[in-house]
């Protein structure tokens, strides 16, 4: 089987030191990226952690499919446990970093310990392997995204292709800080930006050409690369934009934090709505589709990539926003401040309506700064919804702590079972029913008789996100073409899946979390039941648990903290 290759990179910023370790074994059982950030994290974070405590480890990892030239391929992954919803993590973001990070010389780089002072780390290729130094930035403290990026380039000749970044969020600990890369795109959920900020981390670069060889199969490589920059998909000029109208008329974008079920202004914030303030290509590297959103709004000045749908939900249809430029305003906003959109837009939603006050972009922009910097009402919502519901007066729409994406599992049922289940939490891209519910291939009616469907698409996400092809691939990235990328049969595959989901779970079980945590705010046909059905496919125990003996330790074993 096809796996990354490289040491892990051991720093523990609170005693400056930094060990490479060989890791060639969990490699060869994981592929990469989120398995083997998964195995590690299972295996070397104390199941008793505190999130934000120094004995928390943040994983950032390759895959394989980094070392070609295919489309799709300029992602990686970042892995940790997560202080919104108590448990494993996993999140993934495109831009131009992988590159960088591979030819720096590791597979993965393990943050752990705690500095006192607030720090750039810089990684490097070195004649013996991975070389790094410490640079103390008091001078960044509180700075936005896009002023480090420009303090690496003036100090170190450094791109925002060479960094992953906090902003303010992740220094003041915003429980749904993401971490950034290339300035606008985020490792945005479950807060891996505030376990970086309780580290006193502000930055990570990457500099190097020591990226291993690794051979791809070619075909397919050059087949899907052709077939990427000759497609002609809407989303290469809508984004995941695209199918915003339909969606709305046909299914339901979650509005008004939750109250309503369509939005009758879409058409001010979907697709076309994009596409018109859209004013160049955007891509991630090595990738031809293009998919990416860089807009701007002259007259108001405001210049950004994105949004996306999830975006366009988040900070219009949940707070009741009609005007795509505002939308741009909040999506650039949290760029710069280092937030994820969907959890920071779900809970500035959920203060609106405490506030009576939908549709007020302005007072949405002016709350983003105040959880960004915890000021005032800012402290509550930095916590989250599920922290902040009842002292805002609302409902708990969460799951397991996570803020929910777009896609309404209280119209796509499958969906809303995989909401309940993934160790994750209220996030769309864990498991993925949606889009065989939004095409009509599996009835979105009804629970029962999904579960199989659901285990497979899990496990093949987390081998999605361990090669690390990314999502938007998939029409391309077939179950065969796999195989051969990866040299392993798709059973094969689904087996590092279905062991990575275990290890999250088994995980999540040692710190508490059961069966009651599988669950949803709202009522959809059987889920109970149906959770039942996904246990029992997956070999769990009907309380939602794993026993100790089948879930196996792969990973070196950690110094202690």
């Amino acid at each position: 089987m096809l796996h990354a290759e490289g040491p892990m990179l051991t720093v523990d910023v609170g005693d400056r030191s930094a060990d490479a370790v060989d890791i060639d074994d969990v490699l060869e059982r994981t592929i990469g990226g989120r398995a083997t950030a998964t195995a590690l994290a299972h295996d070397r974070i104390p199941f008793d952690a505190d999130p934000f405590g120094p004995e928390n480890r943040a994983y950032l990892s390759t895959g394989p499919m980094q070392m070609s030239q295919m489309s799709f391929t300029g992602r990686m992954n970042m892995t940790g446990l997560s202080p919104l919803t108590d448990g494993l993590v996993s999140t993934n973001a495109g831009g131009y970093l992988s590159r960088n990070f591979a030819g720096a010389g590791l597979s993965v780089l393990e943050l752990v310990g705690e500095s006192d002072e607030l720090l750039a780390v810089h990684v490097t290729d070195g004649p013996a392997g991975p070389e790094v130094q410490f640079e103390e930035v008091p001078e960044l403290e509180g700075a936005e995204t896009s002023r480090v990026s420009a303090y690496m380039e003036t100090h170190h000749d450094l791109g925002p292709e060479n960094c992953i970044t906090i902003g303010p969020a992740g220094e003041n600990l915003v429980r749904f800080a993401s971490v950034m890369t290339f300035d606008s795109r985020a490792f945005g959920r479950g807060g891996i930006g505030a376990v970086l900020g309780s580290k006193n981390v502000k930055c990570v670069t990457f500099e190097g050409d020591s990226a291993p060889d690794i051979e791809i199969a070619d075909p397919p490589a050059s087949d899907v690369h052709r077939e990427a920059a000759t497609s002609d998909d809407l989303m290469r000029r809508q984004g995941t934009t695209g199918n915003t109208e339909f969606i709305n008329d046909n299914f339901s974008i979650p509005t008004r934090y939750f109250d309503d079920y369509e939005f009758e202004s879409i058409a001010n914030i979907g697709g076309n709505a994009v596409e018109e303030k859209k004013y160049k290509k955007g891509a991630c590297s090595q990738c031809a589709y293009a998919c990416k959103l860089p807009t701007k709004d002259e007259e108001r000045g405001v210049e950004t990539e994105g949004p996306e749908f999830e975006t366009v939900y988040s900070f219009g249809t949940c707070q009741g926003v009609d005007d795509i430029v505002d939308v741009m305003i909040s999506n650039e906003l949290c760029d710069e401040l280092g937030m994820d959109t969907i959890s920071a837009g779900v809970t500035v939603a959920a203060y609106l309506k405490s506030e009576d006050a939908f549709g007020d972009a302005d007072l949405a922009h002016e709350t983003l700064e105040k959880i960004a910097y915890r000021e005032g009402i800012g402290d509550t919502l930095a916590e989250g919804t599920a922290r902040a519901h009842e002292e805002l007066g609302v409902d708990n729409y969460t799951v397991k702590g996570m803020e929910f994406a777009a896609h309404d599992g209280r119209t796509l049922h499958g969906q809303g079972l995989s909401y309940a289940v993934a160790n994750r939490g209220a996030d769309h891209m864990y498991g993925g029913m949606l889009g065989l519910e939004y095409s009509g291939e599996v009835d979105p009616e009804g629970t029962l008789g999904k579960a199989e469907t659901l285990v497979g698409l899990e496990n093949h996400n987390v081998v999605r996100d361990s090669g690390v092809v990314c999502a938007f691939g998939g029409d391309y990235l077939t179950d065969e073409r796999l195989e051969t990328l990866l040299d392993a049969d798709y059973e094969r595959l689904q087996e590092v899946g279905a062991a990575a989901v275990e290890r999250e779970r088994h995980f999540n079980n040692k710190r508490g979390k059961d069966v009651a945590d599988d669950d949803l705010p709202y009522e959809i046909p059987d889920l109970a039941e149906a959770v039942q059905e996904y246990y029992e496919a997956r070999g769990w125990n009907d309380d939602g648990t794993i026993p100790d003996a089948s879930v196996e330790s792969v990973a070196p074993a950690a110094a202690d903290d």
